[in-house]
């Protein structure tokens, strides 16, 4: 999965979680799911936006962005979102990480989303 554009986000504070991940080989219905993850995760209360890449070689960083622990704590805990990381700790990642920030600056270029 790749998104297309940059997460549009507020004014810092907020949240990053950071899921940093190494795949296994063939698709096996991850992309389907990924997708379908965006999809729950963007009509949860709280999210921010995601941003997210792959490479050739399987390794992918995926930041989703969220207004507060607590909208975290309840997207990790929402049932499909449930199902989907146990089917990713047994289908489709050799490893993966996960690392929660609180964002406190936020600067770039403003151009076309």
């Amino acid at each position: 999965m790749s998104t297309s554009s940059l997460a549009r986000t507020p004014r810092p504070p907020y949240y990053a979680v950071i899921f940093t991940s190494i795949r296994t080989p063939g698709d096996r219905g991850y992309a389907d799911m990924a997708d379908r993850m965006v999809e729950l995760a963007s009509k949860q209360p709280g999210f921010l936006g995601v941003e997210s890449v792959r490479d050739g070689d399987g390794v992918g960083i995926t930041v989703s962005y969220w207004e507060s622990t607590e909208a975290i704590a309840a997207w990790k805990a929402q049932a499909d979102h449930l199902a989907a990381q146990q089917r990713g700790r047994r289908d489709w990642y050799q490893r993966y990480e996960v690392r929660v920030a609180r964002v406190e600056r936020a600067y770039g270029t403003s151009g076309p989303a």
